[in-house]
């Protein structure tokens, strides 16, 4: 989604990726599973359940926010863990872009049980193209094209020369090649991993624990949270997402199944299990039900980007908390509030334990956040607006339609603004969990 500069500030579809077919058409190994910008927006990384990861880069031939395909490689297969007989898929669950140091990109990829750091950089390809010829001036490189042939010339008063190889440049490709592999640290499902603002360090973070990484060793890890009980009969929560703060690099959060959001000091102690704050809102006795522990359980969770405030989500709302006031939410947003009286059904077909992901704009202000029937909604904090807008493949399909129509690319009619009251019903619709703000535009990025 592109927000274009024009007085009335509306959103308009600018780009679809991937499969352009019917849905009927797209296997499970094409469905994309996460989707990440590196820190300058100007390249974009997707990964699918097939394993595989895709870069995009900017199109700057083109005046709008418009990508172009750069590489694409497999980063995760299929494995069995024999001793607990259980298969590992190969989905891709998370992205993450480490900082540029040169012109090589580096990102951490990982399944649900093994991450991997990746080094994608543009390669160039030599060929031989003057050598030592004979049997009638035959090349050394079968392949080389005759044309880029130089025929030795003869010594004088000898018949024969003797020359040193001559490399050319024949081609320019981009490689992708594993520098790390980060494994056999996690017994539980991998659901998120932040990179540090140092550069060097990273946390993996799975149902019960999280571990401290450096980039440079994959050899060992450093577990500084840890909430498994000893008998796992008593186990009354779990860790749904964590993140570095931005700035200060000893500081991190992470969220979990019960509501609540804990700031962590890894200066305090090596295990971090005494947490510095703890972000919980006290609940209402009297809205208390059978739902409310589900409903409460927070699903993802992120700082902004000047680290005072944290945004999270559960089911139905969306909350922004000052880092400063622990004891209650700044700003409580209601994403899903017309489904509290539906939670009985939405409980019964497992609706109720959709996950979502919230995300801040580059400015700071605005949020966003997923919901159903391909709906997300844009919300900012300081005017208190909440548009909510539908994206789907008819946006595409009317973007083309109109192209071969000869229409201006205002056309109209691309992105649907709705009401809230016409999102009723969420039991055949898919759930639009996963997007991204591309840093310091006004573009979005949206995966169902």
């Amino acid at each position: 989604m592109d927000k274009e500069a024009d007085p009335s500030g509306g959103w308009k579809f600018a780009q679809c990726f991937g499969d352009k077919g019917e849905v009927d058409d797209i296997t499970e190994a094409d469905i994309i599973s996460t989707v990440e910008f590196d820190h300058t927006g100007d390249y974009l990384a997707t990964g699918d359940k097939g394993g595989r990861v895709v870069l995009f880069e900017r199109n700057e031939s083109k005046k709008g926010c418009e990508y172009k395909f750069y590489t694409e490689f497999q980063s995760h297969e299929p494995e069995f863990d024999y001793l607990k007989s259980l298969e590992i898929e190969e989905k891709i669950n998370k992205i993450k872009w480490c900082r540029r140091q040169n012109a090589a990109h580096f990102l951490l990829s990982t399944n649900d049980k093994t991450i991997k750091l990746w080094k994608v950089f543009e390669k160039t390809l030599k060929v031989v193209a003057e050598n030592n010829l004979s049997n009638g001036w035959q090349s050394a490189n079968p392949h080389l094209d005759p044309s880029m042939l130089t025929i030795p010339t003869p010594a004088v008063g000898s018949g024969t020369s003797l020359r040193l190889p001559r490399m050319t440049q024949h081609d320019s490709i981009v490689a992708a090649v594993p520098r790390r592999r980060y494994a056999n640290a996690h017994a539980y499902h991998i659901n998120s991993i932040s990179v540090n603002s140092d550069g060097e360090t990273y946390i993996s973070t799975d149902d019960l624990r999280i571990n401290l990484w450096n980039l440079d060793n994959s050899e060992r890890s450093f577990n500084i949270v840890d909430i498994k009980p000893v008998n796992m009969e008593e186990l009354t929560e779990v860790i749904t997402a964590a993140e570095f703060h931005p700035q200060h690099c000893n500081h991190f959060v992470y969220s979990s199944s019960k509501g609540t959001i804990k700031l962590a000091d890894m200066r305090e102690s090596a295990l971090c299990d005494q947490h510095a704050k703890l972000f919980e809102e006290e609940e209402d006795p009297s809205t208390k039900s059978f739902f409310s522990e589900i409903i409460s359980s927070i699903s993802d969770v992120k700082f902004s980007r000047d680290g005072r405030y944290i945004l999270s989500r559960d089911y139905l709302t969306l909350k922004i908390w000052d880092i400063n006031m622990d004891s209650k939410p700044v700003k409580t947003i209601n994403i899903h509030d017309h489904l509290r009286s539906k939670l009985c059904d939405l409980y019964e077909n497992d609706s109720i334990f959709d996950k979502f992901e919230a995300l801040w704009g580059p400015d700071g202000r605005k949020v966003l956040t997923g919901s159903y029937n391909n709906y997300f909604h844009v919300f900012d904090k300081d005017d208190a607006s909440d548009v909510v807008l539908q994206a789907d493949k008819s946006a595409f399909k009317a973007k083309r339609n109109a192209a071969g129509k000869g229409k201006g690319k205002g056309s109209p009619g691309v992105v649907t603004q709705v009401n809230t009251d016409n999102v009723v019903s969420c039991e055949c619709a898919g759930s639009w969990g996963g997007e991204r703000w591309r840093p310091r535009l006004g573009a979005l990025l949206l995966r169902p």
